[in-house]
């Protein structure tokens, strides 16, 4: 029938840390099933504990196709 493009599922976000130092992890995140911010209490290096990294978006924002989060 049709060649339709399917939307992405997942993009990815960044964690950056509450500390200021600038450090930051890279996580999916599904925005049709989790609409809400994400914050998550991780470690950083930078000053050696555990601070908390709230999501902010990434500067180039990559979409990855659902089907291949699967594998």
């Amino acid at each position: 029938m049709g060649d339709k493009k399917k939307k992405a599922a997942a993009i990815f976000i960044r964690l950056v840390s509450a500390a200021g130092t600038g450090f930051f992890y890279v996580k999916k995140k599904n925005p049709r099933k989790m609409t809400e911010k994400l914050e998550f209490r991780k470690y950083d290096p930078r000053v050696n504990r555990h601070v908390l990294f709230t999501e902010a978006k990434m500067k180039c924002s990559t979409t990855v196709p659902y089907n291949s989060i699967l594998r």
